[in-house]
């Protein structure tokens, strides 16, 4: 589904793109598609002189859930030392927090589309759990217990 843009990126920049096609949800639950991201990265990363590619130039990137992706795989990867450091990591509207949809972002953009709010939870659902029983939950924040939301509140909340 992406082949084009990484061919225009690609061609635009003057760049090497792997783009890894990953175990999709739900069929394949998390953490099949992370692992994948994960393997790939790791095997592009062992194999640089194979691809011709100079250790200091490599970057993920991923949009959506690739954007959630390409985030873990960097945390991942910054404590190795026996790989060379990603240059950056480039998150394109990644799906990063599923602690709170009734922050501001979601509600000012609940109805636009092409990923209404509810879809993303839906879609956040699928990938974790294989499961959406308990959307209205999530939608409503009550899958968080509230000794969790006080811990993360520093980071997770309107202000």
């Amino acid at each position: 589904s992406h082949e084009r843009i990484c061919q225009y990126i690609a061609k635009e920049s003057g760049s090497l793109v792997v783009s890894v096609g990953y175990r999709l949800a739900p069929e394949h639950k998390y953490p099949a598609a992370y692992e994948d991201c994960l393997n790939a990265t790791q095997h592009f990363l062992q194999h640089l002189e194979h691809y011709g590619v100079d250790p200091a130039r490599v970057i993920v990137c991923g949009d959506s859930a690739g954007g959630n992706l390409a985030a873990a795989v960097s945390q991942t990867l910054a404590g190795r030392s026996d790989l060379p450091k990603l240059r950056a990591q480039i998150l394109i509207y990644p799906g990063l927090q599923a602690l709170d949809f009734n922050l501001p972002s979601y509600q000012q953009n609940r109805g636009v589309p092409l990923l209404f709010r509810e879809q993303a939870v839906f879609y956040a659902l699928q990938y974790i759990q294989g499961d959406t029983s308990n959307l209205e939950e999530v939608l409503e924040g009550s899958h968080i217990p509230p000794d969790l939301r006080l811990k993360y509140r520093k980071w997770v909340s309107p202000d």
